[in-house]
């Protein structure tokens, strides 16, 4: 009797955790804010006015207008993403260690992170304008003749991505760096390792997961570019990203369904590559379980 009950005791189910209810809010606000969006955005995609259900998909890629976007995107995207990461990796290295005014240096990298695209862009258009300070000065140092033209064109909406990126990229790259045990560097160094093969044999493969994550984020927040394209950039021509082409259709043509085929196929172009990373990645790095080697 005391063999079974306890037998029947082990079987019974563990008591439901309470806690769980925890993830009910954060639960509702993905659906409602992401999933139900999404679905909804798909379904109006397949159901345009007229013709087929794939009359839009095959109208975005049958005119170099509207599938010509995607390339103009991920010409700004791309660059200034690897561009971002490139200049944030060795400051966040530098900024690992303490030393004095680091934090009032901390505060000011991520400053344009606070101001907002928008504001950043009206910014630049003073300052890199053609009576700007940054031709004037060139100007009244004889640097240049003329000034230079660095609005309403693919430079302006470029350094707008990096002046707005780059704070996300540090602060993401700098929470990864800081968690590095400093002495795996100090042993490698003590066994005669110069500083380029302690980052390229010791940091670089712990920091892999952390930069393809951060790839990924700053990416999908470049290739969403939309103020800096119409302020900066000249929106008509070489800066017409694909957020301007499902503007157009939505507000100006007011074709919803035609605005949601092209958000689908920019949500699309955006996970083609963040895969690309995240197997890349898994290609180059092996983690801990198979000993930590790259």
């Amino acid at each position: 009797m005391t063999g079974s009950a306890r037998r029947g005791g082990d079987d019974a189910p563990a008591p439901f955790d309470r806690t769980l209810l925890l993830l009910v809010p954060g639960i509702l606000m993905v659906v409602l804010l992401f999933v139900y969006p999404f679905a909804y955005g798909l379904v109006l995609s397949f159901t345009p006015a007229e013709g087929g259900p794939f009359k839009n998909y095959v109208e975005f890629f049958s005119q170099s207008r509207l599938w010509g976007t995607i390339f103009t995107t991920l010409w700004l995207a791309l660059p200034s993403t690897i561009l971002n990461i490139a200049l944030a990796v060795p400051i966040a290295f530098k900024m690992r260690v303490p030393f004095a005014g680091q934090r009032l240096l901390t505060t000011a990298l991520v400053v344009p992170i606070t101001l907002g695209t928008v504001l950043v862009a009206e910014g630049l258009l003073t300052y890199l304008g053609p009576q700007g300070w940054f031709n004037r000065i060139l100007m009244a140092g004889h640097l240049i003749a003329q000034p230079l033209q660095l609005t309403h064109n693919y430079w302006g909406v470029m350094l707008s991505l990096i002046i707005t990126g780059f704070p996300f990229a540090f602060l993401l790259i700098l929470s990864h760096v800081t968690g590095i045990d400093p002495s795996l560097g100090n042993a490698a160094a003590s066994l005669g390792a110069r500083p380029f093969a302690q980052f390229r044999h010791i940091y670089l493969p712990l920091l892999a997961p952390g930069l393809a994550m951060t790839f990924c984020l700053v990416f999908v927040q470049a290739f969403s570019v939309f103020p800096s394209a119409v302020l900066l950039g000249a929106p008509a021509g070489p800066t017409r990203v694909i957020s301007i082409a499902a503007y157009e259709a939505a507000f100006e043509s007011y074709d919803y369904s035609m605005a949601s085929a092209i958000a689908m196929v920019m949500g699309a172009v955006q996970l083609i590559i963040i895969v690309a990373v995240l197997v890349a990645r898994g290609r180059f790095y092996r983690g801990p379980a198979s000993g930590g080697k790259a």
